[in-house]
């Protein structure tokens, strides 16, 4: 597994290298960037590469410019936010935009491992104290009330195949990713997302999203 950390900082780097060597050992190569144009000359260069750790506090560019970029070029890359900002809004761009997970900087060793096993085992990692200052509408549209384990599409009342688009949503994949993923149109693949946003009582996919968590949903890392 190659995985590229971005981040200007030397000291983070290194940091991120034992946490990473801790949970995958030798299985994984990690390559390193210290701004956005080393970033994108090392994809150039590994088209195999599958997760990008990214700082948005980069010297040469905007962070939330460059997630987006990602998400456009290179859909079938995995990106997680690292980042000393951890404000709300931030957070939830960085989901809109298709992150994996938002990790911050300030967060204790153990935090941070505990949020890369989700990760890698298929979950999306929002920071409780994000998820704890939402406005009391939005935990009303984005945190239903949790059902019994092993909740299945006809619970949620959504297709099986509406269920598959939420588990590619819950996995940062963009409407044109998951028409690739499952051979779709994408204008049905926005269909399904509406159905699925309506089921689920949210207004958006990063509601979508919180709101699937909420529920015990878990992704499948092999998931088409």
């Amino acid at each position: 597994m190659k995985i590229l950390v971005i981040d200007d900082h030397v000291l983070i780097r290194e940091a991120m290298h034992g946490v990473l060597r801790e949970l995958k050992g030798e299985a994984a190569v990690i390559l390193e960037a210290s701004d956005s144009r080393q970033a994108m000359c090392q994809i150039e260069q590994n088209p195999d590469v599958e997760l990008v750790l990214l700082d948005l506090g980069l010297p040469d560019r905007d962070g939330l410019e460059m997630l987006s970029e990602l998400g456009n070029r290179y859909p079938t890359i995995s990106v997680v936010v690292l980042s000393a900002q951890q404000d709300r809004d931030t957070v939830m761009k960085a989901l809109d935009l298709g992150a994996l997970g938002f990790i911050p900087k300030s967060g204790q060793r153990e935090v941070m491992l505990s949020a890369f096993n989700l990760i890698f085992s298929g979950g999306i990692y929002i920071p409780p104290e994000i998820l704890n200052r939402r406005e009391p509408a939005a935990v009303a549209r984005a945190a239903p009330a949790p059902v019994k384990a092993g909740t299945s599409a006809a619970d949620l009342g959504l297709t099986e195949r509406q269920m598959e688009v939420l588990t590619l949503m819950m996995q940062g994949r963009s409407n044109k990713a998951i028409s690739r993923v499952l051979n779709l149109a994408e204008p049905t693949v926005k269909i399904h997302v509406s159905a699925i946003l309506k089921a689920l009582k949210v207004a958006n996919r990063t509601e979508a999203v919180i709101a699937a968590t909420a529920l015990g949903l878990r992704v499948l890392q092999d998931a088409r």
